[in-house]
């Protein structure tokens, strides 16, 4: 799909709608579509619901990084039932056998390490960011995205790569630019500048999270399976949410937890539904992400969230009464103008493949027609 970037086309069954391109398979094709449909909802709604009950978290009374941390990741449970139905393959060869379980734990434990410090960034940055201001600064991934790919999985720069990434600077450059007016009084400039920079650092990390997860199945693993990356999800994420009680305790955060709860503005059970919604919604988000990437590529899925970032920004004025200034606005425009450039190109990569697709089909009929 993207310039020189094999993607993760992982295929059940072997069949794909749209890179086969067979009348034969219209409908295999537009059921196709209507899961990828199904998995964006998933993202986009997961997503964006995670989002905004973090930012409740925090305005009713929570102040637990490492608890916002944890349920960014506990929630993976939930998707250990999807194992049942995928079955592990055995098609690996001599000639690029299986990795060994000593370097699937390594592997595990990396990305884990990853998402904990990935998702306790994002805390922060959610703790001391208007949502709205959240929202669009992680818009910044899908430049990180393409940075990453460039260097890691050889993806090309083209012209609306390049006027994406200058679109998305120009973005976040407006919002640090138009902190002092959107900083709420509550909240200090320096941890104004705090929630800023590990927003950005967040961002930075899950985009090369993905390349670095793309790269693991293109040079490690070797297969391309749904339970494959199932796995890639629940191991990690079992990691980080490790990762998340020792650091609950090391901080002495988990002594403050009971009276946390008591003190929550809207009551104990509104507290333990608050986050166990969280750890829910961000599920059902990993659930599209994996689909996105089952049935087209860790880019495409990157691209899709980064797409669902502006939704957040709209709800956060209806439901928290973020300003929407002018300001904000253009930025809110200018993510989203970047974001739809990156998607085009990843269109006119696509059509440009099945149009090659397309010709190497009829030189190979033309071919056998003249053997005959």
């Amino acid at each position: 799909m993207a310039d020189g970037v094999q993607e993760l086309e992982l295929q059940p069954g072997g069949t794909n709608g749209v890179i086969n391109g067979v009348p034969t398979q219209k409908f295999k094709h537009y059921r196709w579509w209507f899961r990828v449909a199904v998995y964006i909802i998933f993202l986009i709604s997961g997503q964006a619901t995670a989002t905004l009950l973090g930012r409740l978290y925090y305005d009713k009374g929570g102040n637990s990084k490492w608890i916002s941390t944890f349920v960014q990741s506990a929630g993976f449970p939930i998707l250990i039932p999807l194992l049942l139905f995928f079955q592990p393959t055995t098609t690996s060869s001599a000639a690029s056998p299986p990795p060994t379980t000593t370097t699937l734990l390594l592997l595990y434990l990396f990305f884990g390490l990853i998402l904990t410090g990935d998702n306790l960034m994002y805390s922060y940055g959610l703790q001391y960011l208007p949502v709205s201001t959240y929202s669009l600064l992680c818009a910044t991934q899908l430049g990180f995205n393409a940075v990453f790919s460039f260097l890691f999985n050889s993806q090309k720069f083209t012209s609306l790569i390049i006027n994406s990434l200058f679109l998305l600077t120009i973005s976040a450059t407006l919002l640090a630019v138009h902190s002092d007016s959107d900083n709420p009084s509550k909240i200090s400039k320096a941890k104004y500048i705090i929630g800023f920079l590990c927003t950005l650092g967040a961002s930075a990390t899950y985009s090369l999270y993905l390349s670095f997860l793309q790269l693991s199945f293109q040079k490690v693993i070797k297969s391309e399976n749904f339970r494959v990356v199932l796995e890639l999800q629940i191991y990690p994420s079992f990691v980080a949410t490790c990762g998340c009680v020792v650091g609950l305790f090391a901080s002495g955060e988990w002594d403050t937890l009971k009276k946390e709860g008591s003190d929550y503005e809207k009551g104990s059970v509104s507290y333990i539904m608050t986050l166990t919604w969280i750890a829910i919604a961000w599920q059902i988000c990993s659930i599209g992400i994996l689909g996105l990437i089952f049935e087209v590529s860790s880019l495409f899925s990157n691209v899709i969230s980064t797409l669902g970032l502006p939704v957040v920004p709209v709800l956060a004025v209806v439901f928290f009464g973020d300003k929407m200034d002018g300001v904000k606005a253009i930025s809110l425009i200018l993510a989203i103008w970047g974001s739809g450039s990156y998607v085009y190109q990843h269109y006119l990569d696509d059509l440009k493949l099945k149009n090659d697709m397309k010709t190497r089909i009829v030189v190979s009929a033309n071919e056998a027609s003249h053997n005959v």
